[in-house]
């Protein structure tokens, strides 16, 4: 089957997208209005983009009544700070909830049973709850379309539930870690089972051959 993304809607493409890119990332990203409001949100459009600087990237979705800005939008835009919180399976059913439409300046967190976390590089408050907190400020704003911002966010530091990293060489407990992905409208995925597959070791007539360069080849 072949598709032309050119030939289909953006619902068709959602629907094709999430079902494939799996599983993907949660980030439950708190943040607060200029009045002092919280906000807390969930998203799967979200993944690490680099280490140096340290940069998390998040799609960010317009109301669809109106195409108007979120409160996460609009909070990140108006103060250029957030907290992007890790989602694992105790925390699950709260980060849904947090999901639901409720009235502006109203905070999720007292909502869905969840508990501010006071942060020490930015204003916005974590999820106690949440076993991973990234604070960040806003590294750039793109606005693609009315409905659809890209937001790239720095990563100033990281909270963790105790036990999870060995604090001599940074190694995440994978037993004591247990993130769940999104997979498409209510199905989620625990992380649980894993398995290596290691990287083969280059052949023998490839690995003492010269190195070329693109310019060599042609490519």
């Amino acid at each position: 089957m072949f598709l032309d993304f050119d030939d289909l809607d953006g619902r068709s493409r959602y629907k094709l997208l999430t079902a494939t890119v799996v599983p993907r990332p949660i980030a439950l990203v708190s943040t607060m209005s200029a009045e002092g409001v919280v906000n807390a949100a969930p998203f799967s459009f979200f993944n690490i983009f680099s280490e140096d600087p340290a940069l998390a990237i998040l799609g960010l979705e317009a109301r669809r009544d109106d195409n108007g800005q979120k409160d996460t939008t609009r909070n990140i835009i108006d103060t250029g700070e957030l907290v992007i919180n890790l989602v694992d399976q105790k925390i699950g059913n709260a980060m849904a909830a947090c999901a639901m439409d409720l009235p502006r300046h109203t905070s999720e967190l007292p909502f869905a049973g969840l508990t501010e976390a006071p942060s020490r590089r930015v204003a916005p408050p974590g999820v106690a709850e949440a076993p991973i907190r990234l604070e960040c400020r806003l590294f750039e704003m793109r606005k693609i379309t009315p409905a659809r911002h890209l937001c790239i966010a720095e990563i100033l530091a990281l909270h963790s539930r105790e036990g999870l990293i060995d604090p001599e060489n940074m190694h995440v407990d994978a037993s004591a870690y247990t993130p769940i992905g999104r997979l498409h409208g209510e199905q989620y995925v625990t992380v649980q089972d894993s398995f290596k597959i290691p990287i083969p070791d280059l052949p023998q007539s490839i690995a003492g051959a010269p190195k070329t360069t693109k310019e060599e080849t042609g490519s």
